[in-house]
């Protein structure tokens, strides 16, 4: 899907300005027939924001994550605050056209506790949008930082017309249990005794990912607001590996390995027997991801006496091998993820000595190589399809890192023990 910046345009029809203020702009703003006003989306270049300190209790945390969430995005250029002018009453447009800015993103905070965010647009010398933002208690609990995480996707839906996705969480896992953290790194948190390979419901509320204690080696569910636990896939003797469920939160498929090979099996989330769709016979098949429809997936098989990436229908049938032997220097390829929007699949492969995450084009079956630094694996898409979190080598320690696809820009999510096996959340609502 499309995004678009905003930039300055030289327009001189008064009813394109009419289309690109929409409603909230102030009569006053309307253009002078030939006159240059006005914002403008594109895609491929940023719009330069700055965000002016926040008025009341917590600004100062307030302005600093707003600022960071918007910089995350990689839709914009965040002016540093520090550098803003003083707004008190008529705001000096001339001082931030200096700056370069095509948006002031100005927020107060409000007796009740809630937040009033306004955005202005510097060209038409208006307000774009404004909203006030319930805030919950206490201030900067890991609830209320989730809400300001939801105020700045606001703000970057209100310039691009797309939701951002600071509001979201990642899961992965280290030292053999299953942890999440915040989308900007902050509030890391352990939320199961043990486990590995995390997938998320759709609706974000729990964490689906397997335990191998060398007995019944389950595939297990945590409610991540009561913390209940409930056992999904369970035999004596079998391992119950890579997990992962259907965007209507209703079918979980696994890999299910014993001596004899290990397959893709299917079965509803409320309970029944697994259904097997994947014959093996003696080989792997893993690491399944939905379709966005949920109904096709894509898995990791060496069926064909290596690891390959595959697609099938949901049920098993007609599968096909995705990616070709001919861009890599020793076959391996594994760890696919369908992105949400359906138009592209990440995967891990060995290039060079080393594994690289790329991404294969499903209409074309065009390659792309992401990553070029260190050794990367465990590709999973964020909720835009633009950015991926995966594992990476680079700092000497295996952590997680955003890359985003469009620009090639990666920053660490993670420091401290080694960690791996990510899986980035839906967006999530504060609660």
């Amino acid at each position: 899907m499309a995004r678009f910046p905003f930039v300055r345009f030289v327009a001189g029809m008064c009813a394109v300005l009419s289309v690109l203020s929409g409603p909230t702009r102030v009569a006053s703003a309307q253009p002078t027939k030939g006159v240059s006003l006005g914002l403008q989306y594109r895609p491929g270049e940023k719009t330069t924001l700055i965000v002016v300190p926040v008025r009341g209790a917590n600004g100062d945390s307030l302005t600093a994550m707003m600022s960071r969430d918007l910089d995350y995005s990689d839709r914009f250029t965040v002016v540093g605050s520090s550098a803003a002018p003083a707004i008190t009453g008529t705001i000096n447009w001339a001082l931030f056209a200096k700056l370069g800015v095509d948006g002031i993103v100005q927020g107060t905070v409000l007796p009740s506790g809630w937040v009033r965010v306004v955005l202005h647009d510097v060209g038409l010398k208006s307000i774009r949008s404004q909203k006030d933002f319930a805030l919950p208690s206490p201030a900067l609990s890991a609830a209320w930082r989730l809400a300001v995480h939801g105020v700045s996707d606001a703000v970057e839906e209100w310039v691009t017309g797309q939701r951002g996705i600071a509001q979201t969480r990642i899961a992965f896992t280290r030292g053999g249990r299953v942890w999440t953290v915040d989308s900007d790194g902050a509030n890391v948190t352990a939320v199961t005794p043990s486990g590995m390979s995390p997938q998320w419901l759709p609706t974000g509320r729990g964490l689906v990912y397997s335990v191998l204690d060398g007995v019944r080696n389950p595939i297990m569910f945590t409610d991540l607001q009561t913390g209940a636990q409930r056992t999904l896939a369970s035999a004596s003797g079998i391992e119950h590996t890579t997990p992962a469920i259907s965007p209507d939160g209703r079918t979980l498929v696994y890999a299910r390995g014993s001596e004899s090979g290990t397959d893709l099996y299917v079965q509803p989330m409320e309970g029944g027997a697994p259904r097997r769709i994947t014959v093996g016979r003696g080989r792997a098949s893993a690491q399944p991801s939905f379709s966005p429809d949920g109904q096709r997936l894509t898995f990791m098989s060496d069926r064909s006496g290596h690891p390959e990436v595959y697609i099938s229908d949901l049920d098993g049938t007609n599968a096909e091998l995705l990616t070709a032997a001919a861009f890599g220097d020793r076959d391996y390829r594994a760890g696919p993820d369908w992105s949400p929007d359906g138009r592209l699949v990440a995967f891990q492969s060995r290039n060079g000595g080393t594994f690289q995450i790329m991404t294969i084009n499903l209409r074309d079956q065009s390659v792309r190589q992401v990553t070029n630094d260190g050794r990367n694996d465990d590709p999973s898409w964020a909720p835009d399809s633009r950015h991926l979190v995966l594992t990476s080598n680079r700092s000497g320690v295996r952590q997680l890192w955003v890359v985003d696809t469009e620009t090639g820009r990666a920053r660490q999510l993670t420091r401290g023990p080694e960690t791996r096996l990510s899986a980035w959340s839906p967006r999530l609502l504060a609660q």
